[in-house]
């Protein structure tokens, strides 16, 4: 199962970074929300997936004695998505004002800021 997921998340790598990468700011915004979803799953796999047994402690064990689920990386994640889709709504809307005011989405077309007739910034070094 674990192995599965590994290959789960590294498809939601690669396809969250593949679309961050694109000129469209819709798409820039699903690759964000597919990489956070990525990295959530990566946390929910190192705290071991593990659903017969819940995470708790038998009486009189300081210890587990079998393996049990860690519900640490569990609570991490819900709180990772509450933060992760605070963020996408936030973005959303910046993207719409900014599609609202320029009138596109490509980030080509958002340049108005620097002046015409100057040269692009360098694209590498």
């Amino acid at each position: 199962m674990e192995a599965v997921l590994a290959i789960v998340v590294g498809v939601f790598f690669a396809v969250g970074i593949y679309l961050m990468l694109s000129r469209h700011i819709i798409r820039i915004l699903l690759g964000i929300v597919i990489f956070g979803n990525a990295v959530n799953l990566t946390i929910f796999i190192a705290g071991r997936v593990v659903r017969e047994v819940p995470p708790i402690i038998p009486l009189g064990l300081d210890v587990p004695d079998t393996v049990t689920a860690n519900p640490l990386p569990q609570a991490l994640i819900l709180t990772a998505i509450v933060i992760s889709f605070s963020l996408f709504a936030f973005l959303l809307v910046l993207a719409f004002r900014a599609y609202q005011d320029l009138g596109t989405d490509d980030t080509d077309g958002m340049r108005i800021a620097e002046p015409e007739g100057e040269d692009l910034p360098p694209l590498g070094y």
